[in-house]
């Protein structure tokens, strides 16, 4: 009997469902965050008794098959790119992307990650820098007795200095943008890394075709839907607990062949 072993890689595959919805959940605050769902397919068929074998000399065939499934496996979790929420700050340096596209962050070896996070803040050289203190690439460097900072929505970062009534103009925000954005590699603190799945990053200014605009004073609220990850929370228990059955069953079943005198 099968049943045991397909109902294993059932209540396997639903824990592993519960476990994506759990951190949806989890990060339904999280300043940029992404929900994901976990992606199941089918395993390999044993094949009984095959579709088209004669059945008798006249030639006649089976028109269909006997094939019993060997049960479920996760082959991914499925990250979904859909814009979230605008949330109004009161700080200039926050800012947040309404489009396609990730500000680019130096990692402390050199390396680049990449975030919807535009909760940025000042270091104590004045460059702009992540909440990790990690650096914003093109790196920015806020003048001291600056008064107030200004980015447009393409991007461009200007500061007025002291009585100066004359804005000086810092840099340049540049995002990057990803043939396949659920291709990244998630590595948390909101940071995402390219992969030869996502394909190189393609640097652009805010505004240009196939990239999104910077919204200053906005952050990006998650984009995860509480009362549809409950629903996928529910779902996914009573699955869990049909496939306990399933076993539960097939034990009563070879209990009984066991009887048999």
């Amino acid at each position: 009997m099968k049943a045991l072993g397909i109902a294993a890689t059932g209540m396997m595959a639903q824990q592993t469902n519960v476990d994506v919805i759990s951190n949806n959940i989890a990060n339904a605050n999280t300043t940029g965050f992404k929900s994901s769902r976990a992606a199941f397919q089918d395993l390999i068929y044993q094949s009984m008794q095959r579709e088209g074998a004669l059945t008798s000399e006249a030639g006649t065939a089976r028109p269909v098959g006997i094939d019993i499934g060997l049960g479920v496996q996760t082959v991914g979790t499925v990250r979904l790119n859909t814009q979230g929420g605008m949330l109004a700050t009161e700080n200039s340096l926050n800012v947040a992307l309404d489009g396609r596209g990730y500000f680019s962050v130096i990692m402390p070896d050199g390396s680049q990650a990449y975030t919807r996070d535009g909760s940025f803040q000042l270091s104590a050289e004045g460059e702009i820098v992540t909440m990790q203190g990690y650096q914003v690439d093109p790196g920015i460097v806020v003048p001291e007795n600056t008064t107030s900072v200004e980015i447009s929505e393409q991007g461009l970062v200007m500061a007025y200095v002291e009585n100066d009534p004359v804005p000086v103009e810092l840099g340049q925000l540049s995002i990057a943008t990803f043939i396949n954005e659920p291709g990244m590699r998630p590595v948390g603190n909101n940071l995402l890394l390219a992969t030869d799945a996502s394909g190189e990053a393609q640097t652009v200014n805010p505004g240009d075709p196939g990239a999104g605009l910077v919204r200053q004073g906005y952050l990006e609220a998650s984009n995860v839907n509480v009362i549809q990850q409950i629903t996928d929370l529910i779902s996914a228990q009573r699955a869990y607990e049909m496939n306990s059955k399933s076993i539960e069953t097939a034990d009563q079943m070879m209990t009984s062949a066991n009887q048999i005198r």
